[in-house]
């Protein structure tokens, strides 16, 4: 049986540029209200993610490429509190994600700020798509993943084992390997910017993107005698971490 798929949210159910683009535009702007060249730091922002957006400082390092002497501070309030109207999911996850609900429940479980991470499923229509949402760093920062606590903490709110229990993600450390680290199998997708990034585990599968990894769940639950099994009809009642 298949007890619970649990899911990542930034670069596995959409695009993580999108949602950059538009915070590194409303920074570039207050900048350019300081006095700072704003095409040039929203430039100098989206080369410096690039590199990697997780890990940080990006804007007192794009103001120090620029020679801008004004403070940093301000211009992170401003990303903090950026608020997207509307984010595109992955072609077909929407879909995908409704139909994997009718064999077993789906949860969420994403590391960041948890304000802003509510913008972005409220953006993308997908605040309503999961039977349980885990926010990593309601936990505490410390127990962001790949720690253990917020995998434990969505399969306990579903009453799901893990080893009969999947997690789908992007990045090879703190999703594939932290979830394989609690006993899931995982699938890791080639979608965001750890695409080229070497396995640090080896996952259960790879696939394309969500979608895909999603709709090969769903077959292997719905093909008598493989190596899922069947998942009973119904979708767990819906539950959040607070």
């Amino acid at each position: 049986m298949i007890d619970a798929v649990l899911l990542d949210l930034d670069d596995t159910c959409f695009d993580q540029r999108e949602f950059l683009a538009g915070a590194f535009g409303a920074v570039a702007r207050r900048a350019g209200e300081l006095g700072v060249d704003e095409v040039r730091l929203r430039d100098a922002l989206v080369t410096i993610a690039a590199a990697g957006s997780d890990r940080g400082r990006i804007i007192d390092q794009a103001l120090q490429t620029l020679g801008a002497r004004v403070p940093a501070g301000p211009l992170v309030d401003v990303f903090r509190s950026y608020r997207p109207v509307r984010l595109s999911p992955y072609p077909g996850v929407c879909e995908s994600l409704g139909q994997m609900r009718c064999l077993a429940p789906v949860g969420l479980v994403t590391n960041g700020d948890p304000t802003g991470q509510r913008a972005k499923l409220a953006a993308l229509g997908l605040d309503d798509a999961f039977d349980v949402i885990v926010f990593s760093d309601e936990l505490g920062r410390s127990f962001r993943k790949p720690h253990p606590a917020p995998f434990c903490q969505a399969l306990r709110l579903l009453g799901a084992d893990p080893g009969r229990s999947f997690f789908i993600g992007d990045h090879p450390d703190r999703d594939i390997a932290g979830a394989q680290h609690v006993g899931m199998r995982a699938i890791r997708v080639r979608t965001g910017e750890y695409t080229s990034q070497p396995d640090v585990v080896t996952p259960w599968r790879t696939a394309p993107d969500a979608a895909s990894a999603l709709r090969t769940l769903h077959e292997l639950a719905c093909t008598p005698g493989s190596e899922t099994g069947r998942a009973g009809p119904d979708g767990a009642a819906r539950r959040r971490s607070g």
